[in-house]
Formats: C-alpha cells, structure tokens, sequence
C-alpha cells in the first residue's frame, strides 16, 4: 500500500457508518425530503441522531420553515427541547429564523419557551435580536393557546 491510501479493506463501500446515515438524515430534515426522512426511520435512524455539533433533524427542520417535516418529527415523538452546543433548541433557530407556523407548532407540542441558550437567551430574545416582532406575536398567542388548552373544565 503507497504512503497517503487509506485502508478500505475492511469497509465495503456500500456500508454506510452511522455517522453518515445521520448526516443524511440531518441533510433530508434540512432540505424538507420528507421522503427520505421516513426511509431512513425506517431503516433504524434515530429520528432523535445527532450530529458532532449537537443537531438533530428537528432543528435542521425548524431553522428552514419546513412545516410538515416539523409536524412529521414531532408526530413521531422526537425531543423538542434536544440543545446542539451552543444549547440552541429547535424553537430557538426557528424563532432566529421568523419561521411563524413552525414557532407555533412547535409550542402547541410542548416546546419550552423558557429554555437558555449559550449565550443566556430564550428563543423570544433571539427573535427580538433579530428584529423578528411577527414572531414574538405568534409566541404569545401559541403559549396563550396552550394555557388555555391545559385549562380543563370538568
């Protein structure tokens, strides 16, 4: 073997490591392919994986507005409140990101709203750093939502 070749005796090439199913995952969950995203559930990827910096699917979804991807993950029970490194969740990029019906998904579901980040934000402080007001309505009006929906008349 010349100096500089790796050593691929021992891994056939149409193996895929777990490292890269999850990377495809997290791409899928970035681009809204809800297709493969179900294919690779179903090939047993953790809907919860993720990446060398704390990504899941979710907040690949939620930082990119794809709304059905977010309804698909959180249907199938994902952690809502997983943190990447910088203990941004999912809601914060959303919020970040002024994606408004995924913000309120994401709270209907159970999202903290309180959560700190890295940098000792809410996802509503990174919403007003960024100027995104329309979000800080639809964060009002989905945890007034579900403080009504936890209001039980018996």
């Amino acid at each position: 073997m010349k100096m500089g070749e790796a050593n691929t005796a021992n891994q056939p090439a149409d193996k895929a490591t777990p490292d890269d199913n999850v990377e495809a995952l997290l791409e899928a969950a970035r681009y809204g392919d809800i297709d493969d995203v179900i294919s690779l559930a179903s090939a047993g990827v953790s809907l919860d994986s993720k990446d060398s910096q704390g990504r899941t699917a979710l907040h690949m979804a939620a930082a990119n507005g794809h709304l059905n991807m977010v309804e698909y993950l959180i249907k199938n029970g994902v952690d809502l409140n997983s943190y990447n490194e910088e203990k941004n969740t999912p809601l914060h990029w959303a919020c970040l990101n002024g994606h408004i019906e995924v913000v309120k998904n994401l709270i209907l579901a159970g999202a903290n709203v309180t959560i700190l980040n890295s940098y000792e934000r809410t996802p509503m402080d990174e919403a007003v750093s960024r100027g995104k007001m329309e979000v800080i309505d639809a964060i009002s009006t989905a945890v007034a939502q579900v403080e009504l929906n936890g209001v039980r008349v018996s």
